[in-house]
This record gives C-alpha cells, sequence and structure tokens, in this order.
C-alpha cells in the first residue's frame, strides 16, 4: 500500500478516572504499525483520579496527543466532542481501557476499503489481571455469556448489527449527527442501527481486536450490566424492530427464576427446580469457559455468570419508560458544529 493509500486517522478517546489503563492505552495507539498520519483526541471528563495529570503528561511527550474538555463526564457527549475536535477522515474509536493490537488501525483502514463499509470493528478481547477479572474475561468471552455475539465470542468477517467500539467514515458520522447524547450507554449499538438504517454498512471481522480490561469487582461488574440492560431497552422503545430473543434471554431469566423462587417457598418446593436448573446450567457451562485458568478463577466464573445475567435482566426489567420519552425527545448535536478547545 503506497503512501497515498494511507489516510489520515484522528483516534478519539473518552475517559473518565482511567489513571490504571491510560498511559497504556494511549501507548498502544502511538505505537501502531500504520504508515499515515495519525492524532489522538483524549476527551476528558471530570475525573476524581490521576486521569487529567497523565493526560497533560501524555500531551507535552508526544505533539500528537491532544486534550478536549467533556465537563459533563457522559461517554456520548465526550464522543462527540472529540470527534469535533478532530480532523482526520478516519476517526476510531477506543476506550481509556482498551489496547489495541500492533497492526489494528491499518488493518481496518484496509477492510474500510476492502468493503465499502461505513464502520468496521472486531472482538472485545477481554483479558484480567487477576482471578477475578479472568473469571469475568471467560465469562464475557463465552456464549453462556453474552450469547452469539460476534464481538464477544467471535466468528467469520461479515455484515453485523454493530461491532466493538469501531473505526468510522468521517462522512458516515456527520451524515449520522453522531452519537446520540442521551445515551449514557448502548450508545454504540443506537448509532450503528442509524447509519444501518441510512443504508451504511456496519462490517465485522475477527482480524480486529483490542484487549479490554473487565469490571475489577462483582459490584462494579453488576452495574456495568444494570446499565446495559437499562440502555438496551430504552433502544428498543426507541427503535421498532431493534430486539431479538438474545436480547430477551436475560429478563426471562430474571422472571422465571424470581418465579420459582416464590411459588417454591410459597406452594410447591418443585417450582424450586428452575433457579436450580440455572445454577446446574451456569455452573456446567463455565467449565469449558475457565479452560487453561487458574482454580481461583475458574471457581468464579458461575458467580460474573449470574452477575451478567441477572444484572443485565434486572436493567431490562426496571428501565423506566420515562427514561426512553426523554430520549426520544432529545435532539441530537451535529458533530459539524465549530471545534471545541483543545489542548
Amino acid at each position: 500500500m503506497s503512501a497515498a493509500q494511507h489516510p489520515a486517522v484522528s483516534v478519539i478517546m473518552p475517559v473518565l478516572n482511567e489513571e490504571r489503563h491510560l498511559r497504556n492505552s494511549v501507548r498502544h495507539i502511538l505505537e501502531q504499525e500504520y504508515a499515515g498520519e495519525m492524532e489522538v483526541v483524549i476527551a476528558l471528563g471530570p475525573s476524581t483520579d490521576r486521569t487529567d495529570e497523565i493526560a497533560a503528561e501524555l500531551v507535552a511527550e508526544d505533539p500528537r496527543v491532544h486534550t478536549v474538555p467533556n465537563p459533563t463526564g457522559r461517554t456520548p457527549a465526550a464522543l462527540n466532542a472529540a470527534i469535533k475536535a478532530s480532523r482526520h477522515p478516519i476517526v476510531v474509536r477506543v476506550d481509556g481501557h482498551g489496547m489495541l493490537s500492533p497492526n489494528y488501525i491499518a488493518t481496518a483502514v484496509r477492510l474500510l476499503e476492502e468493503t465499502g463499509a461505513q464502520n468496521v470493528g472486531g472482538i472485545m478481547h477481554a483479558e484480567g489481571e487477576n482471578a477475578w477479572e479472568d473469571a469475568v474475561a471467560a465469562a464475557m468471552t463465552s456464549k453462556i455469556g453474552v450469547g452469539n455475539a460476534a464481538f464477544h465470542t467471535g466468528g467469520q468477517a461479515g455484515p453485523a448489527e454493530t461491532v466493538y467500539l469501531g473505526v468510522f467514515r468521517r462522512e458516515a458520522l456527520e451524515k449520522a449527527d453522531g452519537y446520540n447524547i442521551e445515551f449514557i450507554r448502548a450508545q454504540d449499538w443506537e448509532l450503528n442501527f442509524r447509519i444501518r438504517e441510512a443504508g451504511g454498512l456496519i462490517w465485522f471481522s475477527p482480524e480486529l481486536r483490542v484487549q479490554y480490561r473487565p469490571r475489577p469487582s462483582v459490584r462494579a461488574l453488576a452495574k456495568q450490566y444494570k446499565d446495559y440492560g437499562r440502555w438496551r431497552h430504552v433502544v428498543a422503545r426507541y427503535h421498532s424492530g431493534s430486539i431479538n430473543l438474545r436480547y430477551l434471554a436475560p429478563p426471562t431469566a430474571v422472571v422465571a427464576i424470581a418465579a420459582g423462587i416464590v411459588v417454591g417457598a410459597a406452594v410447591t418446593p418443585w417450582a424450586l427446580v428452575v433457579p436450580a436448573g440455572y445454577a446446574a446450567a451456569i455452573v456446567a457451562g463455565s467449565l469449558p469457559a475457565g479452560k487453561g485458568l487458574s482454580l481461583k478463577a475458574r471457581a468464579q466464573i458461575p458467580v460474573a455468570l449470574a452477575t451478567m445475567h441477572m444484572s443485565w435482566g434486572y436493567g431490562f426489567l426496571t428501565s423506566p419508560r420515562s427514561l426512553a420519552k426523554k430520549v426520544i425527545a432529545s435532539r441530537r448535536p451535529a458533530v459539524r458544529e465549530p471545534d471545541a478547545p483543545v489542548a
């Protein structure tokens, strides 16, 4: 590929309290095996740790790194601010705890050209740094944990509903008017839905891999998946026809297990077969998922699976209609507004 075939790339990164991983994540960007021009725009939320200090150090160390403020702390607002402050025709989304593989950008640019897609993405490759995170990573990359979502479990390259993070053509983001700022979660799925509705192609490829660091505790994982379920229900209300059976499995399980416990305690113990069967299923499913992990990590996989399933289902079931009405009534800010101040 000649130099003329390496379009300039803007990497956008929303960050909030990312002192643990930010420097390493940016290093994985700056060390990409890509011959084209590149910039990194970090959108800084109101962090309470050393994130801002680390970001300032990164700006001082490399002229390709810039920052832009995101006073709301919300991810979609951060992404829109970074898009506005960036300037190149290819836009790569990366999170502050994501680590790009060395040829990620080069491969993504090639796939955009080969497929004609508006957005390409690949596998969210979860990797832990301790036994609990290893357990969560195993759960997040297993079919019993997340169903048949290709960007979690892998699969053949091809058109997709959504992809992890994404590498976009700027014109696609501008045509879509960027991310909907009301979607605190599920903003990727919602944006990709609108791109597809406008005739654009979203392309998944297992060639693209991003290392992802799982949440460090049961409580943090439960909050993450409760928010996922809550906002996925908002997407379903906002975009009719966007739901499928995979998304209905967790809320169905929550209702069935709760009913089994209540009926089992009040009427007949036979109803306890439902929660007992679920417990047996996740224990059995954790065995292949934990292959190669430590005994301590394998023992925690059923906890991770149950936390993900129950929290997602509970969030879906309790998602308030008032939240969906707020989203429907909102207007998306265009990403073509004047640039925000850049540091």
